[in-house]
């Protein structure tokens, strides 16, 4: 079985995430041989830890100079969020084909989800998976397959709690002004809009949302500008099958158990999961409070936890059957998933900003 080439395209601490995480996959047949990124600490952080790792990378400044290498035969992006549009559309266009993992969000405006949608439909060559990687967290998992397996009946109802600290400090502070980020709900919530759509198994209709920036980054001032992305929100989402989601964000509760707590409640039942405590909980109407089962959830195939409770190992690992065609040649995460997350996300700026629901299709088009 011949190596799978990586090459990641911007190294900061998602880039360095995924550099840890294909070293752990390297029994599979994976080695990372080129970075790409133009800010230099960065670099160094990467190349450390590949030099702890034994490999030995050729450095770029730009994502061009990595294709123009012809050294990869994967593509990570892992770039700033406003940078992806334009690496995305680099890479399909360009004759070598190379697949490609690229950060949620997919772009940040849905205008340029779908150029980079439309452009690769063209590309058969190529697969295009996008991290929405929360689905592979092991409660996260067990909870869709409990839904899948209909044991709650007919979803009606999905409520995700995200609790937990504000965002992180990111290389030139880029993550502070929605401009570069898309927003805090399309930077953050599109893995949550992602989930609720899975749960319910329909499309998005509309989306109200109320949120404000409260607490946090008020105090901080970059190049003369305050950040203006929002540190909470209440988003509630219609479905097309009649099925609603509701998202309640908060960006300064350091003080949680849990930092994501997930309901979902069908006609028959209700299953809940709880990260990091990996417990999910499920029960149903008839046997009522006393039948409700506890679980802990774990996957074996986890060689490495990182940042996001083993979900990323997943991720890749999952893409790479899907690369080397094992099981059904598509990406679990596709092109299609990644714009619709961005634009419920968008469709929940506008409506904080305009004090209205917003329809998805108003968006789209």
């Amino acid at each position: 079985m011949a190596a799978l080439k990586y090459g990641i395209i911007g190294v900061g601490m998602m880039g360095r995430e995924h550099l840890i995480n294909l070293y752990h996959l390297r029994s599979e047949g994976v080695a990372v041989v080129a970075i790409a990124d133009p800010h230099t600490p960065s670099q160094k952080l990467a190349l450390d830890l590949a030099q702890s790792f034994n490999w030995h990378l050729k450095v770029f400044t730009g994502h061009k100079e990595i294709l123009d290498s012809g050294l990869c035969d994967v593509l990570v992006v892992s770039s700033p969020n406003m940078t992806h549009y334009e690496i995305l559309m680099d890479i399909i266009n360009y004759p070598k084909p190379h697949h490609v993992l690229v950060e949620k969000p997919l772009c940040t405006t849905v205008a340029h989800c779908k150029e980079v949608v439309n452009a690769a439909r063209k590309r058969e060559d190529m697969l295009v998976q996008v991290g929405l990687e929360y689905r592979y967290m092991p409660p996260v998992a067990k909870l869709i397959e409990i839904v899948k397996g209909k044991s709650l009946g007919q979803v009606k109802m999905v409520a995700i709690r995200e609790h937990r600290f504000p965002f992180l400090v990111k290389v030139n502070n880029w993550n502070r002004f929605n401009i570069n980020s898309g927003g805090t709900l399309v930077e953050k919530c599109c893995h949550f809009f992602d989930l609720m759509r899975l749960f319910a198994g329909a499309n998005p209709v509309r989306v109200m949302a109320s949120g404000a920036i409260d607490v946090n980054h008020k105090d901080e001032v970059y190049d003369g500008k305050v950040p203006d992305i929002i540190d909470n929100a209440y988003v509630i989402i219609e479905f097309d099958n009649g099925s609603r989601g509701m998202l309640d964000l908060c960006m300064f509760a350091e003080g949680s158990r849990n930092e994501q707590e997930i309901s979902v409640v069908g006609d028959v039942g209700k299953g809940e999961a709880f990260v990091p405590e990996n417990i999910v909980r499920f029960g149903t109407r008839v046997e009522g409070r006393n039948g409700v089962q506890t679980i802990k959830a774990e996957d074996d195939r986890i060689k490495y936890d990182g940042l996001h409770h083993g979900s990323s190992y997943l991720e890749h690992l999952n893409f790479l059957y899907a690369i080397r065609g094992e099981g059904q040649k598509a990406p679990a995460v596709d092109l299609q998933d990644g714009l619709i997350s961005v634009a419920i996300g968008v469709a929940a700026q506008v409506s904080i900003e305009k004090g209205r629901f917003v329809t998805i299709e108003e968006v789209m088009n």
